[in-house]
């Protein structure tokens, strides 16, 4: 797939979507998205049912329009087709990456782990367009055991990578820590907590982009 890939990689993770007045939440958060200028978005939901999955996922494709924004499933490479998302991040636990290319076929999205301190063995013969990295600092909304990397890391990750990779550096990361993580070689932030736990997510959206778009 031909794409530009942002240097703003917001994920929304379930977990910060209210249970009451889901769907007009969504709705309204999809078109602020859109409008603050979001061209790409993970949708991930690691503990809901598939039918919360599937009606959360229609309202956000109905929301941020196709032509616009890519939108990115978390793990479920069996849904990314029938939900009329643009591609799928898999991590160690869910499909190779090898089988999510070849659910989903050359022209959609497939993204990966890549490595914390080194990258995984054989990871760049893997068919995805973009590898994620770290985690480069502590992070409250997805679980791990290995130790933050900090720009050294990401730095370190780029050298193995080469220069031609695309590179998301995840976890942690603040507006005030991002361009430090963007010097030592990532491509992209891949920011959850820090746009989607505040009041106005696309406000903040709107100013991580002024800082580094």
């Amino acid at each position: 797939m031909s794409f530009l890939f942002p240097r703003i990689y917001p994920i929304l993770d379930a977990s910060a979507i209210p249970a009451t007045g889901r769907g007009e939440f969504l709705r309204r958060l999809g078109s602020s998205l859109a409008d603050a200028g979001v061209t790409l978005l993970e949708y991930r939901n690691k503990t809901g049912s598939d039918a919360e999955l599937l009606a959360d996922a229609a309202i956000l494709r109905a929301a941020l329009p196709a032509k616009d924004v890519k939108l990115i499933l978390d793990d479920r490479a069996d849904l990314v087709e029938q939900i009329g998302f643009d591609g799928v991040h898999v991590d160690a636990g869910d499909v190779p990456p090898a089988e999510a290319r070849r659910l989903l076929g050359p022209d959609r999205i497939v993204g990966t782990f890549g490595g914390s301190e080194a990258l995984l063995p054989g990871i760049l013969d893997e068919p995805v367009n973009y590898l994620a990295v770290g985690p480069v600092y502590l992070t409250t909304t997805k679980q791990t055991s290995k130790a933050p990397i900090g720009p050294e890391g990401v730095h370190r990750l780029r050298e193995q990578a080469g220069p031609d990779r695309i590179l998301t550096a995840a976890a942690g990361i603040t507006l005030a820590t991002a361009p430090a993580v963007l010097a030592a070689g990532a491509n992209a932030i891949a920011v959850s907590a820090a746009i989607f736990r505040v009041p106005d997510p696309a406000a903040e959206f709107r100013r991580w982009l002024a800082e580094l778009g």
